[in-house]
């Protein structure tokens, strides 16, 4: 049964790299085609903490919300690092695919997915 998981997980992994995991991601404001912010993860998959960087300084006025995969919201511990970063202590958490919803007062919205070992 180890084998099988093993064999599961390295092609989820796969697939998740495929998605270009790790990378930045554009975020886009209301009906504007051309991206605004850039919201970067790193290190990503995470083990202990999560850092969300931001392009322009909106660590103060974002809403940071985790959701598991199958959409539970979850709690988490935050801190904010300076205008620019808002770490995430994501050590208690399961193994597993998270989605992080970032949204502000400006109408920023992004959902951006992290892999938790």
């Amino acid at each position: 049964m180890k084998g099988v998981k093993t064999i599961v997980f390295g092609v989820l992994m796969l697939f998740l790299t495929q998605l270009g995991w790790g990378q930045a991601h554009d975020v886009f404001y209301g009906d504007r085609t051309e991206p605004a912010k850039l919201v970067k993860l790193f290190p990503n998959p995470a083990s202990d903490y999560l850092s969300v960087k931001f392009e322009t300084p909106v660590a103060k006025t974002v809403r940071l919300t985790l959701h598991n995969i199958i959409g539970n919201s979850l709690e988490i511990e935050s801190e904010i690092i300076d205008e620019h970063e808002i770490r995430l202590k994501v050590k208690d958490l399961p193994s597993g695919v998270y989605l992080l919803s970032v949204k502000d007062d400006a109408d920023l919205h992004s959902i951006v997915k992290f892999l938790k070992r």
